[in-house]
């Protein structure tokens, strides 16, 4: 069963409360989605902290309900 852009959202602004958050679907089969995440949790750590901190929030289901997320992150300007 597919994760839609909601359940997504929904688990990084529990994870990430500050964040700013846009999700897009790709290709239109609620698999594969890109996502933008913009929070003050992620100044001085790495893109790679800052990915795992997103993928943290989705509890384990990337590769499962969540096929595919391209992720773009940062802190706010």
């Amino acid at each position: 069963m597919a994760m839609d852009a909601n359940e997504i959202e929904r688990r990084i602004k529990t994870a990430l409360p500050d964040a700013e958050i846009e999700i897009r679907d790709l290709a239109g089969d609620g698999d594969h989605y890109a996502a933008t995440v913009i929070s003050e949790t992620f100044r001085g750590k790495s893109r790679v902290q800052q990915h795992q901190l997103v993928y943290a929030a989705l509890q384990g289901d990337m590769g499962g309900a969540l096929h595919a997320l391209a992720l773009q992150t940062s802190a706010p300007e």
